[in-house]
This record gives structure tokens, sequence and C-alpha cells, in this order.
């Protein structure tokens, strides 16, 4: 074969192979199947914030939190100045149900705190009942005087409402939701004016 034509067959090969490159290099990716349509449903679901501040007060108060959501058994008890205090009649609001007595030193020691927490959220849809379980009422009015108590007190003397909530030592408090449903429970004293317990009652009356 002529040199002349051996060339031009193997001009004709290198540029047809150089094309062929050139059309797979150029070759555009098949588009890849979006993935942002499924993450959510892959990513864990993130605790709503008024959720995890209620938890973290939980915890920093040491409150025990019911193993399953139930309706605090509803009482209806003499008010120590007069009248009625009705559980029920408190639906929409913040509720502490604080069980003692005039003998109990322990309970003394937190009822300043839970006065302080009673005056600063009273207004915000925030109850506080202390319910006394002393047998002789007439001890209470005198030692609420004394220690110038302001928030609802009401009259347990036959322990009646005390026995319903299983109360076995004093203090006991428990703490029941806007809906009626028990959220916690603290036995023994706590620090009831504390930046945790604030950010518990603030939690949940919004």
């Amino acid at each position: 074969m002529p040199r002349n034509t051996v060339l031009l067959v193997v001009a004709v090969v290198v540029i047809a192979a150089a094309g062929v490159g050139l059309l797979a290099f150029a070759k555009p990716r098949a588009p890849e199947t979006p993935t942002s349509a499924a993450a959510p449903a892959e990513r864990p679901t993130a605790l709503a914030p008024s959720t995890a501040s209620l938890d973290a007060a939980l915890r920093e108060l040491d409150l025990v939190k019911p193993t399953r959501a139930r309706v605090a058994d509803d009482f209806a008890l003499p008010a120590l100045n007069s009248g009625t205090f009705n559980l029920a009649d408190q639906r929409g609001k913040i509720v502490l149900i604080n069980f003692w007595a005039t003998w109990c030193p322990p309970c003394l020691e937190e009822m300043p705190a839970m006065e302080r927490l009673w005056r600063r959220h009273k207004d915000a849809g925030f109850i506080l009942v202390a319910v006394s379980v002393d047998a002789d009422a007439k001890k209470v009015a005198p030692f609420v005087t004394a220690h110038q108590l302001t928030f609802p007190v009401a009259l347990d003397p036959s322990m009646r409402v005390a026995e319903k909530y299983g109360v076995r030592a004093l203090p006991a408090s428990f703490i029941v939701d806007k809906t009626g449903a028990l959220t916690a429970v603290a036995l023994g004293p706590r620090r009831w004016d504390d930046r945790a317990s604030h950010r518990l009652i603030e939690t949940m009356i919004r």
C-alpha cells in the first residue's frame, strides 16, 4: 500500500478515536435522584422547645414524672378562710397541690419559697393550694397567719384526699397541667423559688 494511503488511514483512525473520547467525556451524567425529600423522615424527631425545657426543669428539681399519663384525682375540700377549693374548677391553670401539716418541720422549710413562687405567677394562671392534714384544723389558721402565707389553704383532717393521692410522708407535692393531667410529683421539700422552679411554671403556663 502506498505510504500516503497508510498515513491517511492512520489519521482517520486517530481522529475517530479522539472523537469517541470527546463524546465520552462530554456525555452528560444521568441526573441524580434527589435525597432531600427523604431526609426529614430519616432524621430523629427533636423535642419541641417547651417539652425540652419542661423535662430539664423536672430533672433539675428532681421531680418524678408519671410513667403514664393520667388525670389527677378530683377533690373538693373546705378552704381555710371560707368556701370550698375544688380542683375541677382550676382547669386551664397550672396547679401545685402541696400536702403538709403544722407539725412538719420540712413543710415549714419549703413554705417561704412556695409563697414567693405563688406571688410571682399567681396572676399568670398558676394556682398553689396547700392541703393541711392536721387532725386539729384549728391549728392551721394561727400557723398561716404567723408565717404570713397568702396562698390558698385547704383542710383535709381525715386525710381522705391525701390517701387518694397516695401520700405516705410530708411534704408531698403534685403538679397538674392545664388539662388536669398529673405532670410531676415531689416527695420531700424543694426550693420552689429557684430558677428551675420558675422555668417549670413558666413553661407549663405557655
